[in-house]
């Protein structure tokens, strides 16, 4: 039941975030609003790989980041919009994938994030996917929908019309 559910958004959430990565100026790829922010095409990538998240938190119980072969991945400097969209595929049909191969227990096993003996958190599956995975990638979505609206790029709907598309 609870794959069926979270699947279902998956899905959604994941059409989302295509429109909104297929938008980004790769052109102004380096520029950013702020000095403490990150700078456009490393949010782009990061929203990629984000949901690489989902079939990661499905298929272990824990996630060290100071291990070999754990590294964040680099964007590569000259992405094309082909090599965004690339990742988010793969990562959303491994993730949809995981999603609907999780039984209801699969999803209260505990999933821990870990820095060598540090624990960040540790918490059942579901909330992981939900607070960690899900909402994460609404959260630096909606940084990156002001990022092109600074940037006079027309923005797709997401949870109802956008000042540059109505209709629903």
């Amino acid at each position: 039941m609870l794959s069926e559910l979270f699947a279902a958004e998956f899905e959604i959430e994941i059409a989302k975030t295509r429109a909104m990565l297929e938008r980004v100026p790769l052109e102004k790829a380096d520029w950013k609003p702020h000095e403490k922010s990150l700078n456009m095409g490393d949010l782009a990538f990061h929203i990629a790989n984000l949901v690489g998240w989902t079939s990661l938190t499905l298929t272990t119980e824990e996630f060290d980041t100071s291990a070999p072969g754990n590294e964040s991945p680099k964007r590569d400097r000259n992405p094309s919009r082909e090599d965004l969209l690339k990742i988010l595929d793969e990562k959303a049909v491994e993730g949809l994938a995981a999603l609907k191969g999780a039984s209801d227990e699969d999803f209260a096993v505990h999933w821990a994030l870990k820095t060598g003996d540090t624990t960040h958190f540790s918490m059942p599956r579901t909330v992981v996917i939900r607070n960690f995975v899900f909402n994460h990638l609404v959260h630096h979505r909606a940084q990156l929908g002001v990022y092109l609206r600074i940037n006079d790029v027309p923005l797709p709907m997401t949870y109802g019309p956008s000042a540059d598309e109505g209709g629903m």
